[in-house]
């Protein structure tokens, strides 16, 4: 039974009760010990004695100490029944009068739901088949002083369980299993990348300048300089100096800064791998990604099946590989190459798709507008479309073919854009005219294009070797691989609007 479907005034008046009996186990001297040391976990019992039955159990005899979360209890007279969750799962406590003691029987009657506690005993099996831990000691480690809620789930919920991602853990055994998803995803990207002799490095998330991606950044203001700074948009441009360095080979886990607005697939905060790789292109990228990818795809649906949910993504055929131009033309009944090749008809085409343009953009950027506006969420199975226009590629190296487009990738899957890519810009002079070009463009209003970065520059001044690198957005990676629908399933602690007082 709980005490947990109570509306807000019962929950003041449970709040009260369970204040009192914290009072008074202050008076016994025994409050919050830090004494208890578990031998055990609930899942690993219960995996390791599955095939177990009462006489195997009782007859070798093996007493474990858990500890957790008192997620239930059953009082019955001399005999009751209670269920402890810790972090690998649950197990039941067969609790004995005779067995705990009159006084420590009575002690654990006047627990509540929610309070963690410490447990030691013999396992056993009971008549109804449940593996348990007979205890012959039960103590009270903290006191929970707000009753948990019966039921966690639904619509009207969804925030509540964002704000407060400690009382969804709790409840929740599928939202646990997701984070343990996705950290075992950021052992595995990590694992691949030493495994091909890359380096981990770190990269300053305070930025004088804020470079590496089209973003408009948070700006924050350091008092010891007396000078604005920005938190970082995108760590690109620090990591390709350390390819000038001589560091051929080099990943980043980095958490990433935009002001932008929020959204299911937006967070203003959230994870990307980024890496650089000297003496490689665009090709040998996407071979790379493609490798990674599955693999990823193949551990969470064998490793953590618990995390995944119908919606998962798998991916285990060949991705597809279109250039920008082709993928507008293939899902676009209506436009011709001759459309897409003149700039006059590709924006009226653009417009009538509902792209509203500005006058300064050239062919290449309605090419891109349009392409996001009829292309991108049609992009289902896993595409990596390529060759996009150097007017929207300020970094990335152009083809040498077909110069007014760049050796750039981004790959999309279930509609979503997914990882970003290129054969990056060697060319000092080119990169200096490209970022003149962003900063006028910044100067003429547009919050979103880049600084000229003079260092950088100098940085290439130096020799950048032949050098591909590449971004996978690791929040909307485990969204895919677990079905997860919002970016605030897979963030521990999402953005939310402020709301007035504290907990209720």
């Amino acid at each position: 039974m709980t005490d947990s479907n109570a509306g807000d005034g019962d929950t003041h008046r449970l709040v009260a009760q369970r204040k009192e009996k914290l009072a008074r186990w202050r008076e016994a001297g025994a409050a919050f010990p830090n004494d208890f040391r578990p031998d055990a976990l609930a899942g690993e019992l219960q995996r390791a004695h599955v095939d177990d039955d009462a006489e195997t159990l009782d007859s070798a005899g093996r007493r474990v100490a858990v500890a957790g979360r008192l997620l239930a209890k059953r009082v019955m007279g001399k005999l009751s029944f209670a269920t402890l969750q810790d972090r690998s799962g649950r197990i039941q406590l067969f609790v004995q009068r005779d067995l705990l003691g009159a006084e420590a029987y009575q002690a654990f009657k006047q627990l509540d739901i929610g309070d963690v506690v410490g447990a030691a005993g013999a396992l056993s099996r009971t008549n109804k088949g449940e593996l348990s831990v007979r205890a012959t000691e039960l103590r009270l480690l903290t006191k929970s002083l707000r009753p948990l809620p019966e039921k966690w789930h639904g619509l009207s919920d969804t925030e509540a369980r964002y704000r407060q991602r400690y009382v969804d853990l709790i409840m929740n055994p599928e939202v646990r299993a997701v984070f343990r998803a996705r950290s075992a995803l950021v052992r595995g990207v990590r694992d691949f990348f030493e495994d091909r002799d890359f380096l981990e490095v770190e990269t300053p998330m305070l930025q004088a300048i804020p470079g590496g991606a089209s973003a408009r950044p948070f700006v924050t203001h350091y008092n010891a300089l007396d000078h604005d700074f920005y938190l970082r948009v995108a760590p690109e441009l620090y990591l390709k100096r350390l390819v000038v360095g001589g560091l051929e080979r080099v990943f980043e886990l980095n958490r990433n800064f935009r002001n932008e607005g929020l959204s299911t697939r937006h967070n203003p905060e959230f994870t990307m791998l980024e890496f650089y790789q000297a003496y490689a292109d665009y090709r040998d990228l996407m071979d790379l990604i493609e490798t990674l990818l599955r693999g990823l795809s193949e551990r969470m649906a064998t490793r953590h099946a618990d995390a995944c949910n119908a919606d998962a993504v798998r991916l285990e055929a060949a991705f597809e590989r279109l250039s920008m131009r082709d993928a507008v033309l293939k899902y676009n009944d209506r436009i011709t190459p001759q459309i897409v090749d003149d700039e006059a008809a590709l924006k009226s085409a653009a417009e009538a798709a509902g792209v509203k343009g500005e006058a300064s953009w050239g062919h290449g950027k309605w090419l891109t507008e349009l392409f996001e506006a009829t292309v991108e969420h049609r992009l289902i199975e896993p595409t990596f479309i390529t060759d996009y226009p150097a007017e929207v590629s300020p970094l990335a190296r152009r083809r040498d073919d077909a110069p007014e487009v760049t050796e750039r990738f981004e790959l999309f899957i279930a509609g979503r854009e997914i990882a970003n890519g290129f054969s990056e810009l060697n060319d000092a002079e080119d990169q200096a005219e490209r970022f003149a070009a962003q900063a006028d463009a910044k100067a003429a209003g547009d919050d979103e294009a880049m600084y000229y970065d003079a260092d950088y520059v100098a940085a290439l001044e130096y020799g950048l070797p032949p050098t591909a690198g590449a971004g996978i957005g690791i929040d909307r990676l485990v969204m895919l691989l677990t079905g997860r629908s919002a970016i605030r399933d897979v963030l521990l602690f999402p953005q939310l609007r402020p709301q007035g007082g504290g907990a209720s």
